[in-house]
């Protein structure tokens, strides 16, 4: 479902590599499945993955798709609720990551054939419909659990000379120093903020001034302009300051965990806004981000002369998110403690995790925050797994998650042959004799 939903959204996005004549392949209820929406989710795979049956890749996604809109269709006669101010939150993170990608809101359709407009309403319709889809399976699916026996019993059904090698992994803690901007240097951009104000009140562009001062990579190129958004998409401070304006006129200094804006009102559309803004960003200085180095470095002897345990000192120093489980980092992709070498190197680039011994901490590196700030982090290798064919003891937690979306899965396909009974489904003659089908869905 989710890589179905990925794919879905990134075929609005891409370039198409052959043009298909389209036409509708299935329907349930009322929900259709077009040509079009297999052949870019194939053509997403292949690209990324390979294929090596066209027909049965093109069969398999169909039925999922088959199952999602099965989903949708149940969550539409029970009238789940979805809200829109939900949908229109992630709407615009795939926006943003849109216009990043093309360089600017007007290079949009240059580069996917969509305006800013009509990208909108497509990803609106694709999250909403996602995410109705997802409350009902979630309904379905929440009270499935798998014990230690079916967990055995699942990981038994694969042939041992076909397990997958798992690379070497490393479990490590982190201990954190975010060094905080000084006063002086917030004065200071609050100063040139309000200096900025002023000129854009006695006459001059706030776009012009957007352009030339904005540290906002995403709308500085546009005169600071972000488009419309509603309530509950932008950070609460930024969105009281922009929805409290009249149109054209100009925010005070508003403060926010990106830094200091001022706000300029655009136009107003019912209870949606389109505002520029200008961003600049305080900077730590060169001496605080030296005294986190330091005061790392020598937290770090203590650590090793065993004055104070890593564990003890996270708890006490750290800035990190992990601080309360005494550093110990838990992997954003996968949900556990263990990392492999690339996915620590995206975190943590400048530690050499290979060469380290269990047990050994790090020197004080810099990183960036995932909230972009800099800072310095000591890193403490706990445990490394060296690489291995997969196997219970030493990655049981990969395969109960595999055995418990298995699980989950044949309850949404036993699920989907109830449903069919009293569903109208239709699919077209290309795909009736797909053999890898899992639900009859042609009675």
């Amino acid at each position: 479902m989710i890589l179905l939903a990925v794919v879905a959204m990134g075929a609005t996005l891409c370039a198409q590599e052959r043009q298909v004549v389209d036409g509708i392949v299935a329907v349930v209820g009322k929900n259709i499945i077009r040509h079009s929406d297999i052949e870019q989710a194939y053509t997403q795979i292949r690209l990324h993955q390979g294929v090596q049956n066209a027909h049965e890749e093109r069969c398999k996604l169909l039925e999922s798709m088959l199952v999602n809109k099965m989903l949708l269709h149940k969550g539409m006669i029970d009238s789940v609720e979805v809200s829109d101010d939900q949908v229109e939150e992630q709407v615009q993170y795939y926006l943003q990551a849109a216009v990043r990608q093309a360089g600017s809101k007007e290079k949009l359709r240059e580069m996917f054939n969509y305006s800013y407009d009509e990208l909108h309403d497509q990803y609106f319709d694709i999250i909403r419909d996602r995410t109705l889809s997802q409350k009902v399976e979630y309904q379905l699916t929440e009270n499935i659990k798998v014990t230690p026996a079916e967990v055995a019993e699942y990981f038994a059904t694969y042939d041992a000379d076909s397990l997958p090698e798992i690379p070497t992994q490393y479990e490590v803690s982190e201990i954190v120093i975010t060094p905080a901007v000084n006063e002086a240097e917030r004065e200071r951009v609050r100063d040139e903020l309000n200096e900025l104000r002023e000129r854009i009140l006695k006459g001059e562009k706030f776009s012009m001034l957007a352009k030339l001062y904005s540290q906002d990579p995403g709308s500085a190129s546009k005169g600071g302009e972000l488009g419309f958004f509603g309530r509950g998409t932008m950070v609460s401070e930024f969105e009281a300051a922009a929805f409290a304006l009249k149109p054209g006129e100009v925010s005070p200094v508003v403060e926010t965990q990106y830094g200091y804006h001022i706000i300029q009102l655009i136009e107003r559309r019912g209870n949606n806004i389109n505002v520029r803004h200008i961003l600049l960003q305080p900077k730590i200085s060169s001496t605080d981000l030296l005294q986190a180095r330091v005061t790392l470095d020598s937290l770090a002897q203590e650590i090793r002369q065993g004055n104070i345990s890593f564990e003890d000192a996270a708890r006490k120093y750290s800035d990190g998110a992990s601080k309360n489980q005494g550093g110990v980092v838990s992997n954003p992709v996968q949900g556990s403690p263990r990392f492999d070498k690339e996915s620590f190197n995206q975190l943590y680039p400048g530690i050499g995790i290979v060469a380290m011994e269990e047990g050994e901490i790090s020197n004080a590196v810099s990183i960036t925050t995932e909230d972009n700030k800099s800072a310095y982090c000591l890193i403490k290798l706990n445990k490394k797994i060296p690489a291995h064919k997969i196997n219970l003891t030493d990655d049981y937690d990969r395969i109960y998650n595999a055995a418990l979306q298995n699980a989950q899965s044949k309850k949404i396909y036993e699920w989907c042959s109830r449903m069919v009974r009293t569903t109208y489904v239709r699919i077209d003659d290309e795909y009736k004799d797909c053999d890898c089908f899992k639900v009859k869905w042609l009675l």
